[in-house]
């Protein structure tokens, strides 16, 4: 029998669930104010954005160093939507990707938080 010994348990969301092993989550859908994103990374680990229209990826809120996820963008009918980061998001090269234009197109940022305004992010693009 495994035992585990528990010092303080702060959860970030109102969950009371510890989960040991492999763990699956819902994907939370990200929202726009204006043509910006925020993402409050209290949220979930994984998202979804349909691209209605140029985007800002603001820097978030609630970061967590270790914490790893995805984000997957997906172009709308029209396509020919872009994406920018604000300077928490880290990418090879310090270059932001160029995201796939095509209608339905879809890419995904892949990220771990290294400290509280450091996101290492790699896009992968053009999924199919």
């Amino acid at each position: 029998m495994s035992e585990i010994k528990v010092d303080t348990i702060s959860p970030r969301t109102s969950s009371t669930t510890i989960t040991l092993g492999a763990a699956a989550s819902n994907l939370t859908a990200l929202s726009y104010s204006g043509s910006d994103v925020t993402i409050d990374f209290n949220n979930n680990n994984n998202f979804t954005l349909t691209l209605t229209k140029a985007t800002t990826f603001k820097n978030p809120s609630n970061l967590t160093a270790g914490q790893t996820g995805s984000i997957f963008l997906t172009q709308d009918g029209s396509g020919g939507h872009t994406g920018s980061w604000e300077s928490d998001w880290d990418f090879i090269g310090g270059a932001a990707p160029t995201l796939t234009s095509t209608a339905a197109g879809v890419d995904r940022v892949d990220y771990v938080i290294l400290d509280s305004s450091n996101i290492q992010a790699v896009a992968t693009l053009n999924y199919s």
